[in-house]
């Protein structure tokens, strides 16, 4: 097993279960996991939420979202945490040895372009912010990014030690700023604006939290799977959902409750324009916060696509990272990342119908999954998967009010029973083992 190797490139397990000798601690764990959270973009989309709906339906929203979270990646951390396995592995079992191409070859792309979209973002924020070159800047960020991520697992778990701190001491030093000028008792008799009200539902703002981590929250396995067991997975998971992501949340809430938000319709509760002009030390700090801060978020990502595709290739996780790291980046440095936002943000929506589908596959139907011969192509599972994003998809475009994420939960997972129990599954011939 290596055990002599170094610890900041120890084996990253890419094709088999983490075996228990090379298990993190809870600590380790969760620190990957809560420094994920901590992130600018919270505290924006806390804050459009807030500006739209008020400072108590905002916190529902938030609150709601963080609990479907919990029980989401939660579920699915317990399971990577008992078995060691990663997501593809995971993936392999429910929707088969073939199938789950489809499924990991998704979701890694996915995340990769949310990396190539918060790597260009890292330009953006710091060239609209300080004045500089936003190529270079992407450039440099591209690389750091992209060597934090070669050094595996425990590089994240520090860089979420230092970011997730770093976050929530600036967003208190901003807090003290803006208290100089503004009355903090006002907060909770925000009923937001009027030029906002019925723009955005409770349904809709629940979605939002919710699809701001439906892609890496799935693949919470590729992080869980070192934690010592279940119940250690499911501390790492309750670290951020709802604990960290509600903290970066609650920033932007109360900055734009309080009327102190910069274009809080568009920037929501962005707290970065709020620490410039007030020295220079404080400015420096401000720049790298920002790049620890989209670095947490493009590491964790880049993670996972590197994971995944070393896994589909039969290849290395740190080889895939200087690969897919060179691909995002240059998607980061054409400005292609700007007309991301969109289709990822509806991929968010049909992603989480695959995690329901393995939640009931893996968990609640172990019994039958534990002992199902292997099959290339699990059509039980792509059907209930469709069946959970149609109606997500449909929701989304015809009542999103409902909450279109938790339609596409539930109905992906409901699906999945009730084709199992028309199938007649049983332990040990199956139809679909047949197959094989």
């Amino acid at each position: 097993m290596n055990k002599k190797s170094s610890p900041a490139l120890e084996q990253e397990f890419e094709h088999e279960p983490v075996p228990l000798s090379h298990r993190h601690s809870t600590g380790s764990v969760s620190a990957v996991w809560f420094g994920f959270p901590m992130i600018l973009t919270n505290a924006l989309f806390g804050g459009i939420i807030t500006w739209s709906l008020g400072f108590w339906p905002a916190i529902i929203a938030i609150l709601l979202g963080n609990l479907v979270l919990f029980a989401y990646v939660g579920s699915l951390s317990w399971f990577a945490g008992q078995t060691g396995m990663n997501f593809a592995l995971q993936a392999k079992r429910t929707f088969g040895t073939k199938g789950y191409i489809l499924v990991s070859g998704f979701l890694s792309t996915v995340v990769i372009g949310w990396y190539a979209f918060q790597t260009g973002l890292t330009g953006t924020v710091i060239n609209q912010t300080f004045g500089w070159n936003a190529l270079a800047v992407t450039a440099f960020a591209i690389v750091l990014y992209t060597g934090v991520t070669f050094l595996g697992v425990r590089a994240l778990s520090i860089l979420g030690m230092i970011a997730a701190p770093l976050f929530v001491v600036l967003g208190l030093v901003a807090l003290w700023l803006i208290s100089q000028q503004h009355d903090f008792s006002a907060v909770l008799q925000w009923h937001g604006s009027p030029a906002a009200i019925g723009t955005m539902s409770m349904g809709t703002a629940v979605t939002m939290v919710v699809a701001g981590f439906a892609d890496s929250g799935t693949m919470t396995a590729d992080f869980t799977r070192w934690s010592k067991n279940g119940k250690s997975a499911v501390i790492a998971a309750f670290s951020a959902f709802p604990v960290a992501n509600v903290i970066s949340y609650l920033f932007g809430v109360v900055i734009v409750a309080v009327g102190a938000a910069v274009d809080p319709a568009s920037n929501g509760g962005n707290f970065l324009p709020i620490l410039m002009g007030h020295g220079e030390i404080l400015s420096a700090i401000a720049c790298l916060f920002v790049f620890i801060n989209l670095g947490s978020v493009c590491t964790h990502c880049l993670y996972n696509g590197a994971v995944g595709y070393s896994h589909l290739f039969h290849s290395k996780m740190r080889l895939w990272t200087l690969i897919l790291g060179a691909a995002g980046g240059v998607l980061a440095l054409a400005g292609v990342w700007s007309y991301f936002l969109e289709w990822l943000s509806l991929l968010g929506i049909v992603v989480p119908p695959f995690g329901a589908v393995m939640i009931v596959d893996l968990i609640f139907m172990a019994k039958i999954s534990q002992h199902r011969k292997t099959s290339r192509m699990r059509g039980s599972a792509f059907t209930a998967w469709a069946i959970g994003s149609l109606c997500a998809v449909v929701a989304h475009l015809l009542f999103p009010q409902f909450g279109e994420a938790v339609i596409g939960l539930v109905t992906a997972a409901i699906s999945y029973t009730l084709i199992m129990k028309v199938k007649s599954e049983a332990p040990a011939s199956i139809m679909e083992g047949k197959n094989a």
